[in-house]
């Protein structure tokens, strides 16, 4: 199986795309956009603007990729950012898909915990590579990392399928709320770390 990249600030566009394909099937997604067009122009929007500048974001090949924030990250999407928004996928989606979104943003971070813990913002593969252990390959280092350091993760799982793959790394649900009104669920999932040691880094 192919190594993990990490991706540099110049990778936002693969990044994006291969995340946007990994999640075009998602419930979330195509409800806040109603196409995959918006879907692929929201994720190299964020890859570029949030998480290739405060997180760690990684390749498995051109089968997945990952994105994640560090515990100390707190980036704030400021009026640029939402401008950007506002031009890409809130004109390429759905009529009223900008307002959903932001909507959602404003739950998500009602939701997110004050508890310092690491945020696994999005981690998918492509639908020819699911099923060969490349969403595995993509999370097994973030998971022993935050293990070492005593680093607790959380995300937001926003397809019911997901479920059984989030839960056999140790990931237990913490509650759920709808992405808006007439919107179908997420469910917020924590996992505590399972060693204890110093450091931490990506």
């Amino acid at each position: 199986m192919m190594g993990l990249q990490k991706a540099g600030t110049h990778d936002w566009r693969r990044l994006g795309d291969l995340t946007a394909e990994a999640f075009y099937d998602d419930p979330v997604l195509q409800w806040l956009y109603g196409n995959d067009r918006a879907i692929r122009s929201s994720f190299r929007i964020l890859a570029k603007e949030i998480y290739l500048k405060f997180g760690a974001c990684y390749f498995n090949g051109n089968r997945g990729a990952a994105m994640w924030l560090p515990p100390e990250a707190k980036p704030v999407p400021g009026r640029l950012i939402q401008l950007k928004f506002a031009l890409g996928p809130g004109l390429m989606g759905e009529r009223g898909s900008l307002k959903r979104a932001m909507t959602l943003g404003k739950i998500m971070q009602r939701h997110h915990p004050d508890k310092p813990h690491a945020y696994l913002f999005s981690i998918g593969t492509s639908p020819a590579a699911r099923g060969k252990g490349h969403g595995k390959a993509l999370l097994r280092p973030i998971i022993e990392a935050c293990d070492e350091a005593a680093v607790p993760i959380y995300l937001e799982n926003s397809n019911p399928k997901n479920h059984g793959f989030y839960s056999s790394w140790g990931f237990k649900p913490i509650g759920e709320f709808a992405a808006g009104e007439g919107g179908p669920p997420l469910v917020p999932m924590w996992r505590d770390p399972h060693h204890k040691q110093a450091d931490f880094g990506f």
